[in-house]
C-alpha cells in the first residue's frame, strides 16, 4: 500500500487534484480518506460557541484516530470513517467503510501539519494556490454548502481563515515532496506525481 497526503489552504483545488489523480490509476486501487471527517466531535458545546471553532487550527483535528486507522488500513484491516457536519458542527452516527486499497490519498489542509501522520505518508504534496482565488471558492463554498452569507465568510476568513493559513497551513510546504501551483489546472504537476505513484506500485 502507498499512502499519500496532499495538503494546502482552504480553496487551493486539492479535491480536483485528488480526482484527477484518481482518474489515471487503476479502477477500484485507489481509497481517498478526507482529513475533515475527523474533526473533533463538538456536541457538548452550545451552537454559539461550535459557531466560533476554529477549523483552520491543528487542535481541531484528532489526529491520534486518524493515524490509527491509516496503521489498520496498513494491516488490511477495513475501517470506520467518521463523518462530519459543518452545519452542526458534529460528528454524525453514520460511517463509512473504507477496504485497504493498494493507493491510499489522504486529503486536507493540516495533513502535513502532524508529525505522526508525516511519518506514515509515503509522498506528499503541496496544492498551492493565490489567495485571492482561494477565497472566491471558500465564499462560493461557504454560501452554498455551508449556510453562511458572504459578511459571515469574509469576517471568518479575516480573524481565522487567513491567519490560520499563514501560521499552520503553508509553512507544511517545507514538507512536500511536490508542490503543485494553480492546483487543478496544473496537468504537468498531476501527470508527473501520478507516473511517480505507477512507478511504485
Amino acid at each position: 500500500m502507498i499512502i499519500i497526503g496532499i495538503a494546502g489552504g482552504t480553496g487551493s483545488g486539492k479535491t480536483t487534484v485528488v480526482r484527477k489523480i484518481i482518474e489515471q490509476l487503476p479502477q477500484n486501487e485507489v481509497a481517498v480518506i478526507s482529513q475533515d471527517s475527523y474533526y473533533r466531535d463538538n456536541s457538548h458545546l452550545p451552537m454559539e460557541e461550535r459557531k466560533e471553532i476554529n477549523f483552520d487550527h491543528p487542535d481541531s483535528i484528532e489526529f491520534s484516530l486518524l493515524t490509527k486507522h491509516l496503521a489498520e488500513l496498513k494491516t488490511g484491516q477495513s475501517i470506520e470513517e467518521p463523518t462530519y457536519s459543518y452545519l452542526t458542527c458534529t460528528r454524525q452516527k453514520t460511517t463509512r467503510t473504507i477496504s485497504p486499497k493498494s493507493v491510499l490519498i489522504v486529503e486536507g489542509i493540516l495533513v502535513l501539519s502532524n508529525a505522526s501522520l508525516r511519518k506514515m505518508l509515503d509522498i506528499k504534496a503541496y496544492v498551492d494556490c493565490d489567495s485571492d482565488v482561494r477565497l472566491s471558492r471558500v465564499i462560493q463554498r461557504d454560501i452554498i454548502e455551508r449556510g453562511r452569507n458572504v459578511q459571515e465568510v469574509l469576517t471568518r476568513y479575516e480573524e481565522t481563515v487567513r491567519p490560520s493559513h499563514l501560521q499552520f497551513i503553508e509553512p507544511t510546504k517545507r514538507f512536500a515532496d511536490i508542490i503543485i501551483p494553480q492546483g487543478g489546472n496544473n496537468t504537468v504537476a498531476i501527470n508527473i506525481f501520478t507516473n511517480f505513484i505507477k512507478q511504485n506500485l
